[in-house]
């Protein structure tokens, strides 16, 4: 039986303002006018976030499964139908547990793959990641997770710069997982070194990483300007200030530009007190930071940010509804290896997809041809 989701249509080169969404079973079929409809809602691609620590009260970094099964239900509910699990720098052993946890999920569907955020990361850059794992990247360790993966790690953030970084790179692009350049004081000239040996993603530009000077480029010129590498943007509006974010997706282009969420396990939650890869932080006013003894701010932990919100927060930054929806959903799953599968309102793909209200709220969210809570 064929289903028909009707609506102002967004698709990756514009928005067909009667239009219909077309499925066969977990398929797209076909995207076309619908002139009977009268202003819809928006039918927009299923949210792809590639940049998560947890959401709900339930968090990734753990390497529980039960928990990182409840933080990913949290976010499909906010329209994110594909998202990956990002931990942050930890032991060996907790990585290679997670790893271990999360591959089913993976084959399951639940999660799109592992993240790991560390710990091959710049001290000086480290933010919120704990310093005490911290540590040059190994060979031998990427080697053993990424077979005990077997596919489960699909992206990697480090350091250009810490010794062994370059071979590490290379090393992750030829096994098929993305090297991303992160929480780093590299150079600019270290950072195209990175990009070189084969780094295509920026994690959380901006941020983790020294300010833009104009002679001292370091690395958010030497990311931005690459034009090979994929642009991650928090746009939460307290990691980028509105007019950073508009400047970014401006320079990079929806191809290059990705929202991401950072969120952590605080997303939907309270404010109050929560804890992040071991370390306590305090959520507040939608701000999450590192606890301090003294009661001053401490560094940035992630956030409490949902895809949909991210995508609400792009289009009043001034990015346009067409650009925002490739941002959330089909360049950061081009980005991680998944394009031409979802990602996109497209014949053929997944059909995984969000109802928005004019205001872009989330009104129902179908995942694989399937409405959730249904």
């Amino acid at each position: 039986m064929t289903v028909r989701v009707s609506g102002k249509v967004v698709t990756p080169t514009g928005v067909i303002r009667q239009g219909c969404v077309e499925l066969d079973g977990e398929r797209i079929s076909a995207v076309a006018e619908y002139p009977s409809i009268r202003d819809g809602h928006w039918v927009v691609p299923g949210f792809v976030d590639m940049h998560s620590h947890g959401g709900g009260g339930h968090t990734f970094t753990t390497g529980d499964a039960d928990e990182a099964r409840a933080a990913a239900a949290f976010h499909l509910s906010h329209g994110t139908t594909s998202i990956l699990a990002s931990l942050v720098s930890s032991p060996y052993e907790l990585m290679r547990d997670a790893t271990e946890a999360f591959a089913p999920l993976v084959k399951e569907g639940v999660l799109a793959g592992v993240h790991y955020e560390g710990p091959y990361l710049s001290g000086v850059r480290c933010g919120a990641q704990n310093p005490k794992f911290l540590r040059d990247p190994s060979l031998d360790e990427l080697t053993e997770l990424l077979a005990l993966g077997d596919g489960t790690v699909r992206m990697v953030t480090l350091a250009p710069e810490l010794p062994g970084a370059l071979a590490a790179i290379e090393l992750l692009v030829s096994r098929r997982v993305v090297a991303a350049i992160g929480h780093t004081d590299a150079t600019y000239e270290q950072t195209g070194a990175g990009v070189l040996a084969g780094a295509t993603v920026a994690t959380h530009l901006f941020n983790g990483m020294p300010s833009a000077h104009h002679r001292e480029p370091g690395p958010v010129f030497a990311l931005l300007g690459s034009p090979n590498v994929v642009c991650e943007l928090v746009a939460d509006g307290v990691h980028l200030h509105h007019g950073t974010l508009a400047f970014a997706a401006g320079v990079a282009g929806p191809d290059r530009a990705a929202l991401i969420t950072d969120a952590m396990a605080a997303a939907g939650m309270p404010d109050g007190e929560y804890e992040l890869g071991g370390q306590p932080v305090v959520v507040a006013g939608g701000t999450v930071r590192l606890a301090t003894s003294d009661s001053s701010p401490g560094a940035i932990a992630g956030s409490v940010l949902t895809m949909d919100a991210a995508l609400r927060a792009a289009v009043a930054a001034g990015v346009p509804i067409v650009d925002a929806c490739r941002m959330a959903a089909t360049t950061p799953a081009r980005a991680i290896g998944l394009g031409e599968r979802i990602g996109a309102l497209m014949p053929g793909w997944r059909a995984d997809l969000v109802v928005l209200d004019d205001d872009l709220n989330v009104v129902q969210v179908m995942r694989a041809g399937e409405w959730v809570g249904d």
